[in-house]
């Protein structure tokens, strides 16, 4: 079997294998893509609030109004995400976690959502998981994104022209002609032009499901390294301190902000358990989560245990932590993220166009 026969061979079952799960996957990363900007316009009364001209409340004041309204939650993390938007403190319990939203200047609730019934977080479990146990989800989604990956690159090899005269046709679409021939046009042209777009929005989805996608590309930016090390959370003698200290949280927050005084966004997370460390992040750029600064505190005094601000992280590191953002084309903006939209449409498109091709060609061949 010559080369391109064989190529030709494993594209047709690859997709026919792989097909819905990738139609899936890219849909609802469509849809996943505005999530911020559609909220932000049907959850207003929410999400946004109006900028005063006085700090923020401290974590322990949102974490003990939490409380008052779920008594049986814990509270594990609270984010502020941004001067002119809520912040949000997330709770959880044996039978369901729970956002509480608060108007971070006056402490003012405003809402409370599940995200077992959130839409947007029900698209994202589908993105990630397809609604099933991680476990199981995670490598349906993996396995067809390794395979979608494998189409784009036997996509371009049959796609390259053969002769010179064909280069002129391989880049266009002949809508002049019936329709299964523009479907074919459409599926081999729409294909190369999103192709390395496609190869990098599969990447960095990969490392949702794979750590090893991600530590490849610590050591590739870095020319090795290990992130385990660089990202390994300082440990605490718990021996020497009695208790957790809720002082110590609200310290915590105070120095991030005066190590970050430009930052839009931080979040402080909540010592669950003795010895656990407090950890704080801050962020240039509300709802943007690239170019974080991060900072370890004793639960106990507040007292600044590790630093690791973003100019002091590796190139590696920068990378891996822009992948959220190079994923959903948050990190260009708007732009970014209308680019990113109408690559995983026209992703969304392709096992269509491939499967009427493979049906018309097994019809045409039974006659």
């Amino acid at each position: 079997m010559r080369f391109t026969k064989q190529v030709r061979f494993l594209h047709k079952w690859l997709g026919l294998i792989s097909g819905l799960i990738v139609f899936i996957v890219c849909i609802t990363g469509c849809i996943f893509c505005f999530h911020d900007e559609i909220k932000d316009i049907t959850r207003k009364e929410w999400r946004l609030v109006e900028p005063q001209n006085k700090p923020f409340l401290m974590p322990s004041v949102l974490q003990q109004k939490a409380k008052e309204i779920v008594p049986k939650n814990k509270s594990s993390m609270v984010s502020y995400y941004g001067k002119n938007r809520s912040a949000i403190v997330y709770t959880y319990s044996d039978t369901e976690n729970l956002y509480l939203y608060f108007n971070p200047y006056t402490g003012k609730y405003l809402k409370t959502e599940n995200p077992k019934t959130d839409f947007f977080i029900i698209v994202e479990y589908i993105h990630l998981y397809l609604l099933l146990p991680d476990y199981i989800g995670k490598h349906i989604i993996g396995g067809s994104t390794i395979i979608f990956i494998l189409l784009l690159i036997s996509g371009i090899i049959q796609w390259w022209p053969k002769r010179r005269s064909d280069i002129r046709r391989s880049f266009t679409i002949k809508w002049s002609a019936k329709w299964r021939r523009v479907n074919y046009d459409w599926h081999n042209t729409s294909g190369f032009y999103i192709a390395m777009i496609a190869f990098i929005l599969a990447v960095t989805g990969l490392t949702f499901t794979y750590e090893w996608v991600g530590d490849g590309i610590y050591k590739t930016f870095n020319f090795g390294g290990d992130k385990a090390i660089e990202t390994k959370a300082p440990i605490i003698d718990t021996t020497k301190f009695t208790s957790n200290s809720i002082t110590a949280i609200d310290r915590a927050f105070i120095q991030t902000m005066k190590m970050q005084p430009k930052a839009e966004m931080l979040f402080v997370t909540f010592p669950q358990q003795k010895g656990d460390i407090i950890n704080t992040g801050a962020y240039p750029h509300a709802l943007r989560y690239d170019h974080q600064s991060n900072y370890y505190f004793h639960p106990y005094d507040g007292k600044l245990i590790q630093s690791d601000p973003y100019h002091s992280k590796s190139l590696g590191l920068k990378v891996v932590e822009m992948n959220y953002g190079i994923h959903t084309g948050q990190v260009l903006d708007l732009p970014g993220k209308i680019l990113a939209f109408t690559v995983s449409l026209i992703a969304s498109a392709l096992p269509v166009t491939g499967f009427v091709i493979w049906f018309g060609r097994r019809k045409k061949s039974k006659k």
